[in-house]
């Protein structure tokens, strides 16, 4: 049943998929704790199945299927790593999937869905128009959606990543997540108020897509008008699900430029060695902003994914 996810609930998922995704590990750098001013855990969920968290949610919710769902496809709209996530999960179970993609996603992150034997149906880069192409794919095929974020099961499954996190360092003063249509945000907020109270929530999120921002400074949902940050995986609205529990559960939104961004996506290549895709990177810049805020404490970061275009990535660091 699709409902709030509880304590149990996410310690089910937990079990239900842990033979579908990794246990990514938690990376530490005495460097980049000397530059933060306070002891920093990346949680890394770009070595995450399809290269992002996204897998945790979606296979949670494609397990929770009845067979009647499961024999009629699925379908979602997605800029890339839900896409690939819930093209994955269908291949595994042996269901069909219908992905409704902006045609300005990332290559990589189209190549990737077909790879899983998804079926795409490219639109305009607008919400409107994905959820319009998605209709009607759904319409013509009878599949099952899964919302990429604004379903109770693909946050219940989200919420799992800062369980292990919790599992791994034991409490900490703050934990960081970028927010885009909030499914992660979320879910990690759930997971925090059940498995590490005492820890605060924040969120990162791009200047130039800061519904998020704005939406909790006005309390209702501000709609996301025609987002244009580098951070292409942050540029949906908030859904009417994962709204009222970020209202509730997160302590604030911190907004980033796109040159701290690159700033800090560079500083992880460079010190963690490890690869990052531009959302990825916004926690950890809204860190940086907000040293102050965060001086000494024990503060963990969730970097979201590694999908990147090799031939676009370069650009950045000019």
């Amino acid at each position: 049943m699709n409902t709030l996810p509880t304590r149990a609930s996410i310690a089910e998922a937990h079990e239900r998929i842990k033979n579908y995704i990794h246990h990514t590990p938690v990376m530490t750098s005495a460097s980049i704790d000397e530059m933060a001013g306070c002891h920093v855990f990346f949680k890394c969920e770009n070595f995450q199945k399809v290269g992002a968290f996204k897998s945790r949610g979606a296979m949670n919710a494609a397990l929770k299927l009845t067979p009647e769902q499961q024999h009629k496809g699925v379908a979602t709209h997605s800029s890339g790593n839900h896409a690939q996530a819930l093209a994955r999960a269908a291949k595994i179970l042996g269901m069909k999937s219908y992905i409704v993609m902006p045609r300005t996603a990332p290559e990589i992150k189209k190549r990737g869905v077909r790879g899983y034997g998804g079926e795409i149906f490219e639109c305009e880069p607008t919400l409107e128009a994905r959820e319009s192409t998605l209709a009607e794919v759904i319409r013509n095929t009878g599949a099952f959606e899964i919302h990429p974020f604004n379903n109770y099961d693909v946050m219940e499954g989200q919420g799992t990543c800062a369980k292990e996190l919790f599992e791994e360092t034991g409490a900490l003063d703050y934990l960081i997540a970028p927010v885009g249509g909030g499914g992660l945000l979320s879910g990690t907020a759930l997971a925090t108020h059940y498995f590490s109270p005492a820890t605060k929530v924040f969120a990162g999120e791009p200047a130039l897509a800061d519904d998020a921002y704005r939406s909790m400074q006005s309390g209702k949902i501000e709609p996301a008008s025609t987002p244009t940050s580098i951070a292409d995986g942050l540029l949906t609205s908030l859904g009417d699900k994962t709204f009222p529990v970020i209202k509730e559960h997160v302590q604030g939104v911190i907004t980033v430029s796109e040159e701290e961004i690159i700033a800090a996506m560079r500083i992880i290549w460079e010190r963690l060695k490890i690869v990052v895709e531009t959302s990825c990177a916004v926690p950890f810049a809204a860190l940086l902003r907000n040293k102050h805020q965060f001086a000494g404490k024990k503060v963990g970061i969730i970097l979201t994914g590694g999908n990147v275009d090799l031939n676009k990535i370069g650009k950045l660091f000019v």
